[in-house]
């Protein structure tokens, strides 16, 4: 029997073993995309206890306590901080099969040293071991970054976002890793929120504009954002969406959506989808003028508990999977920017792994030489950065298109914590090509396999992203 999350922890064979941590290891970490906030890190942030930095904003676990029937006070409610610790300590005490359990200890072994188990027995244990750890100044915000040798991250960020936090931590040469702007436009696109008109007359504001009153007018606020944006080393957008949509419309129609929705309607679900097919189509070019990356993420419903919802509020733990993405209509989404040659570089994320092969097969229309793998699908996002989920994601990706091209891994959180889901990623990549090569299915070639696993771990993206980093 192996022994419990041990320095081979799932690597199988020799060959992984070699590729893992002779070189997986020791390649930085680049965050193209997570919901970390700027102000902490500018502030370097330091947190009082354990809680506060594992379970303040996680809805991961928040779900799983749920599911667990822990009452709520324990999970977002008033319960002290000790309390809310010893209760997620019995759950995932209980969490076999969860990746939880794995994120959970790997994050307890690289920043406090723990290599025990953590669960209702050891909770004080742990409590007291962590939070005197904590309490090292080299434990804020900025140290455990440095700590997790990330080279550079992108933050989400909305187009009235004063992006203050970005300019104080470029301004401050003391901390080496960069911290960019990325554009997250959702909510200049959700016509059918009820909060919409507010959201326009805030985006106005932010260009010293008197009102938004026609779609133009919006595309006009939307560029001068996107400018700033530029200014401030964006080069990678973000759009969360049920599906990637394409029903055109006339620039007549759009204006006559918009304006039926300044006149407080809601308009019907195929003029969302002609306003939202055109939303997309303009942003898209525009990123493709400037050299940005559209990353799509989709196949997600978001908020289903509404009393919930309205109790505690959104990203707090009630979302789920959908299995309506259209992928004709993707494909036509794609097609209509390529056709005038305006296709930005384009990552697409699933929510639903059933979507796997079929954006496996439709990036591959899309390819050219302009760049090494120009239309990407993404890793495992959400519910699927699992073992399972990245292994059908790969093996996917590398059954229909150029695996070796892949960008690899990112953390999509909003904890300091997180960036050990980069070494799970590694040592769940460095498993699959050991097992192909030990298995007689690729030939024992390291100079060619540690390219692939450097270039999958760190090369690829800064080679994608352009981002200004050594």
């Amino acid at each position: 029997m192996k022994t419990f999350m041990d320095r081979d922890f799932l690597l199988e064979t020799e060959t992984a073993k070699t590729l893992y941590h002779d070189y997986a290891a020791k390649m930085p970490i680049l965050d193209y995309h997570c919901h970390i906030n700027p102000r902490e890190i500018a502030e370097d942030k330091h947190f009082d206890n354990i809680t506060q930095l594992w379970l303040g904003a996680d809805h991961y676990k928040w779900r799983f306590m749920r599911s667990c029937g822990i009452e709520e006070k324990y999970i977002t409610g008033d319960a002290s901080d000790y309390d809310k610790f010893c209760k997620w300590a019995e759950c995932l005490g209980k969490a076999i099969g969860n990746p939880l359990f794995h994120w959970s200890h790997l994050e307890l072994q690289r920043y406090f040293d723990y290599h025990g188990v953590l669960n209702k027995k050891t909770a004080d244990e742990v409590w007291n071991i962590c939070n005197e750890k904590l309490k090292d100044p080299t434990m804020g915000a900025r140290g455990l970054v440095e700590k997790s040798n990330v080279t550079l991250i992108c933050t989400t960020d909305d187009p009235i976002d004063s992006l203050e936090w970005h300019k104080a931590i470029a301004e401050d040469k003391d901390f080496g890793v960069k911290v960019l702007p990325a554009w997250r436009p959702d909510k200049a696109m959700y016509i059918e929120k009820p909060e919409y008109l507010d959201y326009l007359d805030h985006l106005a504001e932010s260009v010293n504009m008197g009102c938004i009153n026609t779609f133009a007018d919006l595309k006009k606020a939307l560029l001068i954002r996107m400018d700033y944006f530029d200014s401030m080393g964006c080069t990678v957008s973000d759009h969360g969406m049920e599906f990637v949509m394409h029903v055109p419309a006339s620039e007549d129609e759009l204006e006559a959506i918009f304006l039926k929705r300044q006149n407080r309607m809601i308009p019907t679900r195929e003029e969302e989808l002609k306003f939202k097919t055109a939303f997309m189509l303009f942003v898209g070019r525009e990123y493709a003028r400037r050299n940005w990356v559209m990353q799509l993420h989709c196949s997600v419903k978001r908020d289903n508990n509404t009393a919930m919802y309205k109790k505690i509020g959104a990203d707090t733990g009630f979302d789920c999977m959908i299995n309506n993405t259209p992928a004709s209509q993707l494909a036509d989404f794609l097609n209509a920017l390529n056709v005038t040659g305006e296709l930005p570089k384009t990552i697409i994320y699933s929510l639903n792994p059933g979507d796997n092969q079929s954006i496996g097969t439709i990036i591959g229309c899309f390819q050219d030489d302009s760049a090494v793998a120009k239309i990407q699908q993404g890793s495992a996002w959400w519910f699927n950065d699992n073992k399972t989920g990245m292994q059908e994601q790969m093996v996917s990706l590398a059954n229909l298109g150029n695996l070796s091209g892949f960008v690899g891994m990112l953390t999509d959180s909003r904890s300091f914590l997180s960036y050990t889901r980069h070494e799970y990623f590694r040592r769940i990549l460095c498993n699959l090509l050991g097992n192909w090569v030990e298995n007689g299915e690729f030939p024992l070639d390291m100079d060619i396999l540690t390219e692939i696993v450097e270039d999958i771990s760190y090369n690829n993206a800064k080679r994608y992203f352009n981002f200004p980093i050594k």
